[in-house]
């Protein structure tokens, strides 16, 4: 997909891969509709930006229907078009057993990462069918196909995500839109404070993950997958060594992959 000049929704944008994205595009010469609970965020992508005629703020809660429901109006008043959606806005859960897990975490996670791809899958696919050429790319998480201990909430709604996707390949299937899934590794950013959680007893950064001992994706490098696989148009990706290896080691023995996820990242429980 030629993205110069094209227009593209982008959740998550007021910080980590969403914003690092939103970024990558703009330097491309496309023209982006930030989408983010933040508005101070988004504000900061701006002026990060520095393209105040090509980036447009929409603070949204995407598990808010009917906000997202309006977007596509406000994104199409402001940019004359849409011709793609990139959600990459989504919260992990506390890091705890699902034993422990309070509902309340569990709804929230839900509602963000899956409740908030569909919602906004369904407000913007109406748009997307009627220009020549469109994409759908969503973000999942190597903890889809390789559970994390004490995130089996957060693997769940990306799982989702992710069938959601190929099911949404499948329906669409000759159109002009394509579809995308992504799949992260750790990256270093924000969303486990963003998310209110705390790792071992204190919330974690993006430096602070850099100095994990977990090994981590940079953003940038993520958001450089994220916009060739639009580019290229891929049904699929990984990001980071991390998920690469585990997508091999789960497809060829999921039980292997568990095993050696839980032993690898158990002490992220405490």
């Amino acid at each position: 997909m030629d993205i110069n000049g094209k227009v593209f929704v982008v959740t998550g944008a007021g910080n980590g891969m969403g914003r690092e994205v939103a970024l990558q595009l703009l330097g491309a010469g496309a023209r982006v509709a930030g989408v983010d609970l933040s508005e101070a965020g988004l504000a900061e992508t701006a002026e990060l930006a520095g393209a105040a005629e090509n980036f447009s703020l929409h603070p949204t809660n995407i598990t808010d229907r009917e906000a997202v429901a309006a977007l596509p109006a406000a994104v199409i008043a402001a940019h004359g078009q849409v011709d793609g959606l990139l959600n990459i806005a989504g919260v992990i859960q506390k890091f705890v057993k699902v034993l422990d897990l309070p509902f309340e975490e569990v709804d929230k996670v839900m509602a963000v990462n899956f409740g908030g791809t569909m919602n906004t899958v369904k407000a913007f696919l109406p748009v997307l069918l009627e220009r020549p050429t469109a994409a759908i790319l969503n973000v999942a998480s190597m903890g889809a196909y390789a559970p994390v201990p004490g995130q089996a909430v957060y693997g769940a709604s990306k799982a989702a995500v992710v069938l959601l996707t190929e099911a949404l390949y499948a329906e669409l299937l000759g159109s002009n839109v394509q579809i995308s899934v992504v799949y992260p590794g750790a990256i270093a950013t924000n969303i486990a404070k963003n998310s209110g959680v705390s790792i071992g007893g204190a919330e974690q950064g993006a430096e602070a993950a850099k100095d994990s001992k977990h090994k981590t994706t940079s953003v940038d490098v993520a958001g450089r997958v994220i916009v060739d696989t639009l580019v290229k148009g891929k049904f699929r990706a990984t990001i980071g060594s991390d998920a690469t290896m585990m997508d091999r080691i789960a497809r060829l023995s999921p039980k292997r992959a568990t095993e050696l996820i839980a032993k690898q990242m158990g002490d992220l429980l405490g």
